[in-house]
């Protein structure tokens, strides 16, 4: 099924912030969140057991229970399993998202991308999100180092476990559409080679934004779109660093990267834009994205979202982006 025929509009939740996401978020802050998306109309909620060891499915299966099922869409992703068992969350290592959950649960969080593992992964979802079906899962996070021994290994369990455990469940209905949600363009680029099974789609996070988007322009967007495959767009702020945070990529920005950040701004302020605007609207403007969805943890987060979306943003401002080389030359913008 095309990804445009399951998601309800262009403008998603990503729901990594409910998951204590570099901060400890007040439940009722959290919950407000949500609420403010479904008030503002967002039909869509991506999540993730790894967002707080679990934090943010839970948060978010009490913040949608009783809105009709009917009206929203959810994604969620395997390739973690949440054990009922505990861990020293400072201890856990987990490469360039190491300390990012600090947050979250203490439940033991263990990568497991093999058959039976997804499985128990989706029914895990399920509980969590206090629901009876999940329309979209993608297998997260299939590799840090591409073409690492770990990458290699990973994959290949994904391979002969989570792609045909995934394509079953499509089979028999119990999901809609599976594919990959990593940041990192190869794996999609892997998956895209291979005979058999088929995604429906992937989510790209922080790899189709106005601070990176060769690669993903120039090979992951040509290739599904020419396959009819969707792609959803996470992480379009790059780690918060495109709006002002001090992250990019999960650790601090580089001085190049911040660089670059107020190059882009010192133009948007000449023409009365907002970072958010310019970055939604970036990322929408390649025919191969169905969907952004920008992660929130305040309430007010979501109307800024919404503003963004409907700004108002002059062509010459791409082109002053494109004359100072910030952004490529090739990248499709809302002329």
């Amino acid at each position: 099924m095309a990804l445009s025929d399951i998601l309800p509009g262009k403008l998603g939740f990503g729901a990594a912030p409910l998951g204590n996401m570099f901060r400890d978020i007040p439940e009722a802050e959290a919950l407000a969140t949500v609420q403010a998306a479904w008030d503002d109309g967002i039909r869509y909620y991506d999540n993730a057991p790894f967002y707080g060891a679990g934090l943010a499915e839970i948060r978010m299966g009490e913040a949608l229970a009783g809105k009709p099922r009917d009206e929203y869409v959810v994604s969620t992703k395997v390739g973690r399993v949440i054990l009922d068992e505990l861990e020293d969350v400072a201890s856990r290592e987990q490469g360039e998202k190491s300390g990012v959950f600090a947050n979250g649960r203490p439940n033991k969080v263990v990568n497991d991308y093999s058959y039976d593992a997804t499985l128990r992964s989706i029914e895990g979802s399920l509980k969590r999100l206090r629901t009876d079906r999940i329309e979209i899962a993608f297998v997260h996070d299939l590799a840090r180092d591409f073409w690492g021994d770990e990458w290699i290994a990973r994959f290949e369990e994904a391979r002969t476990g989570a792609f045909r455990a995934l394509d079953r469940l499509r089979g028999e209905g119990v999901i809609k559409a599976w594919g990959l949600g990593v940041n990192l363009c190869e794996p999609i680029e892997t998956l895209l080679d291979l005979s058999e099974p088929t995604p429906d789609c992937s989510l790209l996070a922080g790899r189709y934004t106005l601070l990176d988007h060769s690669r993903s322009l120039q090979r992951v967007m040509p290739a599904m779109a020419e396959r009819g495959l969707g792609v959803v767009v996470g992480g379009p702020y790059s780690s918060g660093a495109l709006v002002g945070g001090p992250n990019f990529e999960y650790a601090p920005a580089s001085a190049t990267i911040l660089e670059k950040v107020a190059r882009i701004k010192a133009i948007a302020d000449r023409y009365g834009i907002s970072m958010k605007a310019a970055g939604l609207q970036f990322s929408l403007a390649n025919p191969a994205v169905t969907a952004v969805i920008p992660g929130a943890s305040r309430p007010d987060r979501i109307a800024e979202d919404r503003a963004a979306m409907e700004e108002s943003v002059p062509g010459d401002f791409w082109r002053e982006l494109r004359d100072g080389r910030l952004i490529d030359p090739a990248a499709p913008v809302p002329l």
